[in-house]
């Protein structure tokens, strides 16, 4: 059987052997030649935060997330956030009208992204555990709407490896819940240390179970004030444990390209890990509105698929 491995040896061997000046073709010849049959080289999804400042104003409701996404975008894959359904984690019956909507429409639900349910490395044991259990709902939660993950976050304290043993300990115990459900729990690069591609790496490493793993964000490595961790390093990094991308979004120039992504460069680095998965659309700009931004990042998405299909 052909290997996770052995797609991203294939991949970098082809690319080292084409040399720099023939690096996008050979990234996207390689890519395509790995891709199922019939598929695109990725698929896109929305994630709700790309619409956060609606859903915060209540111009738009959670409820109708998966309609908006497809009737106004065209996308039929969405990534909740649970801000937008805190308390309902646990509500059947509003679950079953978001996964009965988002049915009737032909939308898959991939993922819920996860806040405020405390620190799954905090150094007190007993605030640590309490985080753990307060995810436990969101995992039934996922599993319920057809979800494949939670996104979580790796927060914690201390020196880097005191605080990778504790966010271990948390994501570990919370992906030993999930397993029995199904479900992936995956880390985003989300500030601090978790912006850090090879400390975060190395958690994942460290909690060495395969539903345990990573959502690589374009955009999220401020590490400290005024300190940036290398996006493009980051997201090499993490790719490995890929099971989802979030494609980060602020501004655009006069050709359509992201103002501080290169997303060429970053695409390639997701196609030579092997991953032909969602990449799913989170635009935090200010400059447009929250619909043409959504739709700029998706037609440069698109753009760049096509060049390298």
């Amino acid at each position: 059987m052909f290997q996770p491995c052995d797609r991203r040896t294939f991949l970098q061997s082809a690319v080292a052997a084409a040399g720099t000046a023939g690096f996008i073709a050979a990234t996207a010849q390689t890519a395509r030649a790995l891709a199922p049959e019939d598929k695109p080289l990725f698929e896109i999804s929305l994630a709700e935060w790309s619409l956060h400042r609606a859903l915060f104003a209540k111009k738009l409701d959670n409820l109708d997330f998966a309609r908006v996404s497809k009737e106004d975008y065209g996308i039929t894959a969405v990534e909740y956030v649970n801000q937008f359904f805190k308390t309902k984690a646990k509500d059947q019956a509003y679950l079953e009208e978001m996964r009965k909507r988002a049915a009737d429409l032909g939308v898959k639900s991939l993922l819920i992204m996860i806040d405020g349910e405390g620190a799954l490395g905090d150094a007190d044991a007993a605030r640590r555990t309490k985080a753990i259990e307060s995810h436990y709902p969101w995992v039934e939660a996922a599993k319920f709407l057809g979800c494949h993950s939670i996104r979580v976050n790796a927060q914690s304290s201390g020196s880097p490896d005191e605080a990778q043993k504790l966010a271990a300990d948390g994501l570990r115990r919370v992906s030993e819940f999930a397993a029995s459900a199904g479900i992936n729990v995956i880390v985003e690069n989300h500030g601090g240390l978790s912006s850090n591609g090879a400390w975060l790496a190395g958690t994942i490493k460290l909690v060495n179970l395969p539903n345990c793993g990573t959502l690589p964000d374009f955009g999220n490595f401020r590490v400290a004030a005024g300190q940036d961790y290398d996006r493009y390093q980051g997201v090499e990094e993490l790719m490995p444990y890929a099971k989802a991308v979030s494609a980060k979004s602020h501004d655009f120039d006069a050709a359509g390209n992201e103002a501080h992504t290169d997303y060429r460069r970053m695409m390639k680095i997701v196609l030579a890990a092997g991953y032909h998965g969602y990449v799913g659309i989170e635009y935090e700009g200010s400059k447009l509105p929250e619909p043409e931004g959504i739709k700029a990042t998706k037609k440069l998405l698109e753009k760049v698929r096509d060049e390298f299909a």
